[in-house]
């Protein structure tokens, strides 16, 4: 996974352009929360994901490659992670991590393996 972690994939069905702020996200196992943040850069695609009370309004970042699917009708994102992959993920802070590269080398470590 770690190849393409920050890029969108072709069978996420992710159109260039798409506003996914707003879009209710799913993880395997159910709904996780609401994208606050999505970004297009080559080779840095994020979302960013607020869990709302289920982790205490924690926000998470995503890498652009964990998406399985975007269904733009139902403004649903669906992931290949699992609840507990994104409970348990690097703590983010926008202020402290937009932009920061060893942040995102992080994510791509902790993302890159098999958590199941």
């Amino acid at each position: 996974m770690t190849a393409d972690m920050w890029s969108y994939n072709s069978e996420s069905h992710y159109k260039p352009g798409t506003r996914l702020v707003g879009y209710k996200v799913e993880a395997t196992d159910g709904h996780i929360g609401k994208v606050d943040e999505a970004t297009e850069d080559v080779d840095a695609s994020y979302l960013v994901v607020d869990t709302g009370p289920w982790i205490f309004g924690k926000h998470v970042l995503i890498p652009a490659g964990t998406i399985a699917r975007i269904d733009v009708e139902k403004e649903l994102v669906r992931l290949n992670l699992t609840k507990d992959q994104i409970k348990d993920s690097p703590t983010y802070d926008k202020d402290e991590h937009r932009g920061d590269t060893a942040y995102r080398d992080q994510l791509g470590r902790y993302y890159g393996h098999d958590h199941s």
